[in-house]
């Protein structure tokens, strides 16, 4: 509620400056500066990994591009710095507008944009490499130490982490899926602590945090798809009759017409997709939330510095106050992708005692 509130309050400011500032010069932008870019950037996925920015000069991390071209039928390798600042090289370039702004396109023989097959090393999946190396880094020690000796005390980080396993193992999975629970634990452990970790990473402001990786609907549309699968695989031949063939549902919604069935069947669907969007919705949201907050600085630098310093002290705190509730929100949304992946996985593997 609050997060939606400050949302609210954040496009507000946004809409009333922009409309006192079109009124007094009639520029769209502030000074140069335009909020709406400035806001889809931050969020979006790129090619170069900024740093920080020293005057008009970006300090950046370039990256691999790797394209396959559909008009030439030849894969192209090469660094993401050939392309800065509107450049081409071998014919790609990244348009600054339209459909494809900030996405790699080539030109046909008519002129038109064109997306080569993209298997580029961007910002989110080098941030995912690096949130997969911290993962490996903190378990594989913490897994050899119990291998060695299994009643050993925690110690250090790892006292930190094992309630948090033991809370996943008892209150997760075995509450929702049963007896059968060890088969899914490595995923769930794995789907918790990678999200968990990436919404963290995600709320730091410098490298190699920033990235928007569990705010990109790709990453969260494969985990999703991940339980869908184990879903499906699982299922037993009473979850399945109960789809299909509901002994509780009476005949007449099930012949001629297979209602509750197609209803039942869509419900198959929709529950993945719901688990891609709701956590897709809730880090983007928060990135743009806090991204909003520092665009009014200098919105209102526009009106002058006195305006500037004034906002700038309430744009401080609500960012510093919503990366506090986000810090919240990583745990939330981990925990609720988690539970609700165990909870299919359950449901799959019914029988009739259930």
């Amino acid at each position: 509620m609050v997060k939606k509130i400050s949302l609210l309050l954040a496009f507000v400011l946004v809409f009333v400056s922009g409309a006192l500032a079109q009124e007094s010069n009639g520029d769209e932008t502030f000074k140069g500066f335009d909020p709406g870019r400035y806001i889809v950037d931050e969020v979006l996925d790129h090619y170069e990994w900024e740093i920080f920015k020293i005057k008009n000069t970006d300090v950046s991390i370039p990256l691999p591009v790797i394209v396959y071209s559909k008009l030439r039928h030849k894969f192209y390798a090469f660094c993401s710095c050939k392309l800065r600042e509107g450049h081409k090289y071998k014919g790609f370039f990244i348009p600054e507008d339209g459909k494809f702004r900030g996405r790699i396109v080539e030109l046909d023989a008519q002129g038109n944009r064109v997306r080569p097959i993209d298997l580029s090393i961007t910002k989110n999946v080098l941030a995912i490499w690096i949130s997969v190396l911290i993962l490996f880094w903190i378990f594989i020690p913490m897994a050899k130490r119990y291998q060695q000796n299994p009643l050993s005390p925690p110690k250090g980080f790892h006292a930190l982490l094992e309630p948090l396993i033991l809370f996943i193992r008892d209150d997760i999975a075995k509450t929702n899926i049963g007896e059968k629970y060890e088969k899914y634990l490595p995923y769930l452990l794995t789907l918790f602590f990678f999200i968990f970790l990436n919404n963290l990473l995600g709320l730091l402001p410098f490298f190699p945090g920033g990235a928007n990786v569990t705010g990109n609907l790709a990453v969260t549309g494969v985990m999703a798809t991940f339980t869908f699968v184990i879903t499906t695989v699982s299922g037993t031949k009473h979850y399945w009759k109960h789809i299909f063939w509901n002994p509780e549902v009476p005949w007449w919604l099930k012949v001629p017409i297979p209602l509750m069935p197609l209803v039942e069947l869509t419900g198959v669907f929709t529950k993945p997709t719901v688990l891609m969007i709701r956590l897709f919705a809730n880090i983007l949201g928060g990135h743009i939330v806090r991204v909003t907050f520092i665009t009014l600085i200098f919105i209102f630098a526009a009106f002058g510095v006195a305006a500037a310093y004034g906002v700038s002290i309430i744009s401080v705190l609500f960012v510093v106050f919503i990366t506090f509730l986000e810090m919240l929100v990583a745990f939330i949304q981990a925990y609720v992708f988690t539970i609700l992946s165990a909870l299919y996985f359950g449901m799959a593997l019914e029988t009739d005692e259930h």
